[in-house]
């Protein structure tokens, strides 16, 4: 869980490092830049630490993503069935979608979606997947899916792939 404070922690380490390095230049009893220094290191390990813990994160849910969607048997990709709402956040900060799920078969089917949410530029912050269940034939139904984790800046939710079933 720690990985959703990743963009925040690493400009506040970094503002940290920045607020020490120039009290050290200031400072005339000659340990400044040693502290600096320090300081210096130790923000780069936490922010280090940091983005290795969300990418950790984002990996285990684009493996969970990823064998819960080769888990479903007889399944055909519906991907062009689905569409996405726009991303917001919800109460705690979790980004959340509308997934809908167009039924073009004959008879009730399931979805499986696997929505992927990405920063502005199309970096993937983040993986899930929202089942829509008993979509009735030639009918659509709806689910929302939502992040694992807070999710900072502008995020846009894409359909990663879709099984229906």
């Amino acid at each position: 869980m720690a990985g959703h404070w990743t963009r925040g922690a690493v400009g506040a380490v970094l503002a940290v490092v920045v607020a020490v390095a120039a009290g050290g230049c200031s400072d005339n009893s000659g340990n400044g830049s040693g502290a600096a220094s320090k300081a210096a290191s130790a923000a780069s390990s936490a922010a280090s630490s940091l983005a290795s813990q969300a990418g950790e994160a984002l990996a285990s849910a684009s493996a969970e993503a990823k064998q819960k969607l080769e888990g479903i048997k007889n399944g055909v990709k519906a991907k062009d069935d689905v569409t996405l709402g726009a991303p917001a956040p919800d109460s705690a900060g979790k980004a959340t979608v509308k997934v809908t799920a167009k039924n073009t078969a004959g008879s009730a089917k399931s979805f499986a979606v696997q929505v992927n949410f990405t920063d502005k530029g199309g970096s993937l912050q983040d993986v899930t997947v929202v089942t829509v269940k008993d979509v009735a034939a030639g009918a659509s139904g709806e689910a929302t899916a939502t992040s694992h984790r807070k999710l900072s800046g502008e995020v846009h939710a894409v359909v990663g792939s879709a099984v229906r079933y």
